[in-house]
C-alpha cells in the first residue's frame, strides 16, 4: 500500500513527540512549575535613586515568560528586625510601581508582614527598605508573597477549560504528595504554560523547575 505524503508528516510528528517526552504539557493535562526566590521589581525613579541618575538595567538571563528577564543589579532588602537579605536579584522590565516579593520564610527573617497577593496588587502591602550601591529607598508599601498562579495562552485555556481570573485546583506528586487549592489562572496572549510558586511551597513539597503538576477537574 503506498503512503501519502500526509501520513508520512503524522508519523515523523509522532516520532517527534516521543523523542521529545510525548504530548505537550496542555495536551497531557500538566503545567510545568516554575521556583520563584525572592526578587525585585523597579520603577524608573526607584532605579535612578538606588543605582544613579539614568541609570538602566543590565539584562543576563530571559526568564520563561516572553519579554522577563533577570538583571544582573543586586539589592539587600531590610525589616524591622534590621537583619538584611542581601544579593536581591531585579527582574525587568520596569514597572509603574516598585515590588519586592518575598517567601514567608524570608519575612520571619525581615519581621515584616506582607500579604498574599497576586503580582500589582499593592494596596495596604507591607513596609519595606530596599538599599542600593548609590542610595536607600524607603518603600510604604510594596512586599508582598506572590500567590500561587499560572500563566497560560488563550488556546491553553481553552484546553484547560478555563479562563482568566479564574481558581483552579492542582495535584502536585513530588516527593511530598499534596494539594494545592485556589491556584490563580492567568491567561494572555504572551504567557506561556508554567505554574509560578516560591521557594517554600516547592521545598516543602520536593519539586524544582521543570517538575509537572496537574490542574484537576472537580
Amino acid at each position: 500500500m503506498e503512503i501519502t505524503a500526509t501520513q508520512i508528516t503524522e508519523m515523523v510528528k509522532r516520532v517527534l513527540e516521543t523523542m521529545d517526552g510525548g504530548a505537550s504539557a496542555s495536551e497531557a493535562g500538566d503545567v510545568p512549575i516554575g521556583v520563584s526566590n525572592r526578587h525585585i521589581h523597579l520603577n524608573k525613579a526607584d532605579l535612578e535613586a538606588l543605582f544613579g541618575e539614568g541609570y538602566e538595567l543590565t539584562p543576563i538571563k530571559d526568564l520563561s515568560q516572553p519579554g522577563q528577564y533577570a538583571c544582573k543589579e543586586l539589592l539587600t532588602i531590610i525589616g524591622p528586625s534590621l537583619r538584611p537579605i542581601e544579593n536581591v536579584r531585579v527582574l525587568g522590565p520596569l514597572r509603574k510601581s516598585t515590588q519586592v516579593e518575598i517567601s514567608a520564610t524570608d519575612s520571619y527573617v525581615l519581621k515584616v508582614k506582607p500579604p498574599v497577593r497576586e503580582s500589582g496588587k499593592l494596596d495596604g502591602s507591607a513596609p519595606i527598605t530596599v538599599v542600593g550601591p548609590k542610595g536607600v529607598v524607603k518603600l510604604s508599601e510594596g512586599c508582598i508573597i506572590a500567590n500561587r498562579h499560572i500563566h497560560m495562552s488563550p488556546d491553553d485555556a481553552r484546553a484547560f477549560g478555563v479562563k482568566d481570573y479564574d481558581f483552579v485546583t492542582v495535584d502536585v506528586n513530588g516527593k511530598r504528595r499534596t494539594r494545592w487549592y485556589d491556584v490563580q489562572v492567568r491567561v494572555h496572549p504572551d504567557f506561556r504554560l508554567e505554574m509560578h510558586v516560591d521557594t517554600d511551597d516547592a521545598n516543602a513539597v520536593g519539586i524544582g523547575n521543570g517538575c509537572k503538576v496537574k490542574i484537576v477537574k472537580e
